[in-house]
């Protein structure tokens, strides 16, 4: 006799624990989502005059702390006074102490970007010439350590726990409504909601350790805890636990009053059932686009809803992918899941798959915004594997579409075909102990017991017969060992920082890099040369603003002011506004009128500067009829 080896659910779990260990192990340190784009003083720079601060701009908005930027002396001695000050748009200032000596400068930054991911870094100016530091900054963040890997494998429990609450939730009501009945179903989708909650209330013990100081002994400091409360990734977490709450309700009665409803009565909690799962699995799924990549950025009023709709088909698709797993290998053998229902399934996963990829082409062009970014950025790279896994899938689904078509009920009607033979009836003595009497009930329950067992075997072994039936099991459990590779690396992949926003903070640091070489030989002839990134926050809103005074000495001078997109190509804007001010001084601010020259050229002659000093120079970017930002810098003129 040759026995049949099908592979067994609990292989999955092997694979889930796999899976997660290789790619965190993979995914290196925390990618940041918010880049530095510019600097002043620039890195590497060598001043003559001492600054009195320093200014960091950013791709997006960050949040900040009093230790978020520190600049350290050679000994490694902090030179800064006070916390950061966001002073225009993305660019946070920290003032300096007063009379630094010469030597080599660290500028140490760690901050928190709007889509609620660790950022930091750090680099070097001198005053008067470089010399030797003490200082060593690594520029790793907490999100490096021990805390790190648990606050990722706490975000990849949660997406798993909420794909198969949602879909598991949506395969019952849409698919197989007999299902509320099975407890391996009842199981999973339980373990759905434990997992969800258990990995949401981690993430939100670590949320003050992993933006802050890394140590697992911060974990549990209710003062952390309570800044995390205050910003949008924690609103988000405590939104995600109320709703789970209401989670539990639907739980309770999806597996309890529904399954003993019958005819009209449970069609109509069908319907309820349905609007009510419908709302609070968008509600869940809006708690993860409110707080991360879809909520900054290009059109976070569209992306958000996007996020939620496509998140809401990947729970639909591979959360019923697993139920309908576990309904084939587990399910009784009095309650199968028939032919139909694998059926329906099909339609509903030939849906959702439509939804993935109308979705994900927006998100993809969101957040990439060329095709280079798909081999030249970590996220383009990781998104190809992504959409090579969505491919694999899609066709290993096909072959399981064939299956089903081919889908009998055979256990069902084998049911109908053997009926069980009548006992046949014999006469009892006309008188009965009452001892007697109970072992005859006893061993008539024994016997009963051992009849359904023999029977449930049989229909089972029916069941498992039908080499349909066989076939689609194994490509349902090839496609589940696939979801969760591919969960994996979306879980990855919101960990990253979007091409887009890496390309962009590549073009500002080499424009600025060339900026800061090529000026500092203009400096012998007086000259000076400013580079701005700016972000008015619409369409087309990014780029670098460069502005050159000639010869920045007190007298008349010439300004030209160039406006380029991050990839270095000058274009116009509606408008373009400068103005000088001295604020030791208390004069200005000086307006200065610019005439349009060229393409993303303006200049003015004559430019007055009254007084040698340390100005502010600041220029107003409005590049649509409502969107504008001014960005300043300060500079030594004269």
């Amino acid at each position: 006799m040759t026995r049949t080896i099908t592979p067994r659910p609990r292989a999955l779990a092997l694979l889930f624990l796999a899976v997660v260990g290789v790619l965190l192990a993979a995914a290196g340190p925390a990618s940041a989502h918010a880049a530095l784009t510019g600097s002043d003083p620039a890195q590497g720079v060598v001043v003559d005059k001492a600054p009195t601060q320093v200014s960091l701009t950013f791709s997006e908005k960050v949040a900040t702390n009093d230790d978020s930027l520190r600049v350290l002396d050679p000994q490694g001695k902090r030179v800064d006074t006070g916390g950061p000050t966001n002073v225009s748009g993305t660019t946070y200032t920290v003032r300096l102490k007063g009379g630094l000596a010469h030597g080599t400068y660290t500028v140490a930054y760690q901050i928190v970007s709007a889509d609620s991911h660790p950022v930091a870094g750090a680099y070097t100016f001198s005053v008067g010439a470089p010399s030797r530091t003490t200082v060593s900054v690594s520029g790793q963040t907490a999100a490096d350590g021990a805390v790190g890997w648990l606050y990722g494998f706490g975000r990849y429990v949660s997406y798993a726990g909420f794909t198969v609450l949602a879909g598991g939730a949506a395969f019952v009501l849409a698919c197989w409504q007999r299902g509320s009945g099975v407890r391996a179903v009842q199981r999973l989708v339980v373990g759905g909601w434990l997992a969800l909650t258990a990995a949401t209330l981690s993430l939100l013990l670590l949320r003050g350790s992993y933006t802050g100081s890394g140590k697992l002994g911060d974990v549990f400091d209710l003062t952390l805890l309570g800044q995390v409360l205050q910003t949008k990734t924690g609103a988000a977490l405590v939104s995600r636990l109320l709703l789970l709450a209401a989670a539990a309700l639907f739980i309770a009665v999806l597996f309890g009053a529904y399954d003993k409803r019958e005819g009209d009565e449970k069609r109509d909690l069908t319907f309820g059932l349905a609007i009510g799962g419908t709302v609070v699995a968008a509600g869940l799924a809006a708690s993860w686009a409110m707080a991360e990549h879809a909520s900054v950025g290009l059109q976070p009023g569209i992306a958000m809803p996007v996020d939620v709709v496509h998140l809401l088909a990947v729970a639909a698709w591979l959360g019923g992918l697993v139920t309908l797993l576990v309904a084939l290998y587990r399910a009784p053998a009095a309650t199968p899941v028939e032919a139909a229902a694998v059926r329906r399934f099909s339609r509903l996963a030939f849906g959702s798959v439509l939804t993935l990829v109308a979705t994900g082409v927006y998100q993809s062009w969101r957040q990439l915004g060329s095709w280079s970014a798909f081999a030249e950025t970590r996220y383009g790279q990781l998104l190809l594997v992504k959409i090579g896994l969505v491919l694999l899938l899609v066709g290993i689904a096909w072959i399981s579409r064939r299956w089903t078509a081919r889908l009998t009920d055979t256990a069902a009607e084998a049911a109908v075909e053997e009926e069980p033979e009548p006992e046949k009836a014999h006469v009892s003595a006309p008188a009965v102990s009452r001892e007697s009497v109970s072992g005859e009930s006893a061993r008539a329950a024994q016997l009963a017991r051992q009849r359904a067992a023999v029977d449930a075997a049989r229909q089972k072994r029916l069941r498992d017969a039908d080499p349909h039936r066989l076939g689609l099991r194994r490509s349902v459990f090839v496609e589940a060992g696939v979801a969760v590779v591919l969960l994996a690396v979306t879980t990855v992949l919101t960990q990253t920082e979007p091409g887009r926003t890496e390309q962009e903070a590549k073009a500002a640091t080499a424009s600025a890099s060339s900026s800061s070489s090529a000026p500092s030989s203009s400096n012998t002839s007086g000259a000076l040369t400013l580079d701005m990134p700016f972000d008015t926050g619409g369409k087309n809103g990014k780029g670098v603003v460069r502005l050159d005074v000639d010869p920045a000495r007190v007298g008349g001078n010439t300004l030209h002011v160039y406006v380029q997109r991050p990839d270095g190509k000058a274009f116009d804007i509606p408008e373009v506004k400068v103005a000088f001010t001295l604020a030791a001084k208390k004069i200005g601010p000086l307006p200065v009128n610019v005439d349009h020259i060229t393409t993303g050229h303006w200049g003015a002659s004559g430019v007055q500067i009254p007084v040698a000093g340390d100005w502010k120079v600041a220029v107003t970017v409005r590049t649509s009829g409502i969107d504008q930002v001014t960005v300043s810098k300060n500079a030594q003129i004269g």
